[in-house]
């Protein structure tokens, strides 16, 4: 009997926490509040299945249009949650790592993220990424400028620039890219998310809007991950 395949690298879009507090007829940051014990539980399960790399969608490029209170109601709980959290990560083994525009973060986040990855910087067990202000397309703009600037200083000739070259420029160039996303919260869309990365990643999608999130919906998405066949654009055998 074959061991079902585990994913080597989940990216997860963390979806349904307005959802969640408006159920209850709460405020929308009450959700993000139980949106964050749900990531300690996606953690928690990629720390016992054995995953090494976790990706977690926070907080996208276009969220900053969103009204100035749940904005900075997010910033709040993002620092709370860094300075809470950030040990017990360490010791666990996780190595935490910030992908996205993060010049648009306050001073003290910034500062409290640099702090949180060179704490991190030499763990293994686990790669959490969290992309905050970030969006797929910007990743890529992004690649295609250091490209770009590459050709311009003579280092790179532009017949050399390749799908090797650009992989080698986008976020998380270092990990192996995602083979499985789960979208919590009901829509079926990957919402400019590791745009890139996700070529070939398995899609599950679920209902459960995330702070309800628990292990046995995690472990539905791995058991259906098992029993796909991958063929990365080739026939099956």
């Amino acid at each position: 009997m074959s061991t079902p395949a585990i994913p080597k690298h989940l990216a997860v879009i963390m979806d349904g926490n307005g959802r969640w507090a408006q159920r209850r007829r709460r405020p929308r940051i009450i959700g993000h509040r139980a949106g964050a014990r749900a990531v300690a539980t996606c953690i928690d399960f990629c720390l016992e299945r054995g995953i090494g790399a976790l990706t977690l969608f926070a907080f996208s490029s276009e969220n900053w249009g969103r009204p100035d209170d749940e904005v900075g109601g997010l910033m709040k709980l993002f620092v709370h949650v860094l300075d809470r959290e950030i040990a017990e990560l360490h010791r666990r083994g996780v190595r935490m790592r910030f992908i996205g525009d993060r010049e648009r973060f306050s001073a003290a986040i910034r500062e409290r993220m640099q702090s949180a990855e060179a704490l991190t910087a030499g763990n293994a067990r686990l790669a959490l990424n969290i992309a905050a202000s970030y969006g797929g397309r910007q990743d890529i703009a992004h690649a295609a400028r250091a490209l770009a600037e590459d050709v311009a200083a003579g280092r790179l000739a532009p017949a050399d620039i390749d799908e090797a070259a650009v992989a080698a420029r986008v976020a998380l160039a270092d990990l192996p890219p995602p083979d499985l996303l789960v979208r919590t919260g009901g829509d079926q869309r990957i919402s400019n998310f590791l745009l890139w990365q996700l070529a070939y990643a398995e899609l599950w999608f679920t209902d459960t809007l995330w702070p309800d999130l628990d292990a046995a919906t995690l472990q539905r998405a791995l058991d259906d991950f098992s029993g796909r066949e991958r063929r990365f654009g080739l026939t099956g055998g």
